[in-house]
């Protein structure tokens, strides 16, 4: 599975505003309606379950939220960058500016685990979360986030 496979242009915002941690999984949720079809209540309702399980912040600045949705046949992400960071409840306690969501279909198993995986270990990188934070476009986001890079921790 390749970053491109499942992250389309349109579902990236490269500026958001969201004063809250809800709130930003509000947009998240909005964009994933619009693109693939689905119901945002559903959506949102389906994130804020999943974190009430457990925080999705995984430190740095960068959160990967994620859910099974109804209505999905294959994987399919959402890329935000917040203006402001946001409190996201994350291990290293610090604000959220850079999401990466992540949905699967209900039937979804070791894709899904594989997927996270995947994102979470790019997103390791401080340099590309760097560039994604400096990066204007949805365009420029794409470029960063599909492209290959070894798997480096910061």
């Amino acid at each position: 599975m390749q970053i491109g496979d499942i992250l389309d242009r349109a579902a990236i915002a490269a500026r958001a505003s969201a004063p809250s941690k809800r709130q930003a999984l509000a947009v998240v949720a909005e964009i994933a309606a619009r693109g693939f079809g689905l119901d945002a209540g559903a959506v949102l309702d389906a994130l804020i379950e999943r974190e009430n399980a457990g925080s999705t912040g995984v430190g740095h600045g960068v959160a990967v939220p994620h859910a099974r949705l109804e209505g999905l046949t294959q994987m399919r992400g959402v890329f935000v960058r917040l203006d402001q960071p946001v409190a996201f409840e994350s291990v290293d306690e610090q604000p959220v500016d850079l999401i990466f969501a992540l949905f699967a279909p209900p039937n979804a198993s070791s894709e899904h685990l594989r997927a996270l995986a995947r994102v979470s270990r790019m997103l390791r990188q401080g340099d590309l979360r760097e560039h994604l934070r400096q990066a204007r476009t949805p365009d420029a986001i794409h470029a960063l986030l599909v492209q290959e890079r070894p798997s480096a921790a910061a």
